[in-house]
C-alpha cells in the first residue's frame, strides 16, 4: 500500500535527523540542529501525502499507529547497521508489545 510505503521512506528520513548525529558528537550542536532540519523537511514532503492519502481507508488512530510500529522498525535497522547497537530481550519484547497495540488498532471488534 502507497501509504505504508510513503511512511517506511518518511521514518527513514526523520530516524537520520533525529539520530544520525550521534556519530558526530565533535561537531557543533547548531551544525547537527541545521542539518537534522534539513533532513527532516524532506521527511515532511513524504509524510504528509501518506496521511493524505491514507485517510479515510484508515482512521487518524490507524495512520499514526501504523506510524508509530514503522518507526520502530525502522529505528531497529537503523541502531543496528548505523549505530552498530544490538536489541536485547527487553527491546524486542517492547517492539511485540507494540506490534499488539497495531494489531489491537484494527481489531473490528
Amino acid at each position: 500500500m502507497l501509504t505504508v510505503l510513503l511512511l517506511v521512506i518518511s521514518n527513514t528520513f526523520m530516524t537520520a535527523a533525529w539520530y544520525g548525529h550521534l556519530k558526530f558528537r565533535d561537531a557543533p550542536l547548531v551544525t547537527v540542529i541545521v542539518v537534522s532540519w534539513l533532513i527532516a523537511s524532506v521527511e515532511y514532503a513524504f509524510q504528509v501525502p501518506a496521511n493524505r492519502i491514507g485517510y479515510g481507508t484508515f482512521s487518524g488512530y490507524q495512520l499514526k499507529i501504523i506510524q508509530e510500529a514503522i518507526t520502530l522498525g525502522v529505528f531497529a535497522v537503523f541502531a543496528w547497521l548505523y549505530l552498530g547497537e544490538t536489541m536485547r530481550w527487553n527491546h524486542a519484547l517492547a517492539c511485540v508489545l507494540l506490534f499488539g497495540a497495531v494489531a489491537a488498532a484494527f481489531w473490528k471488534p
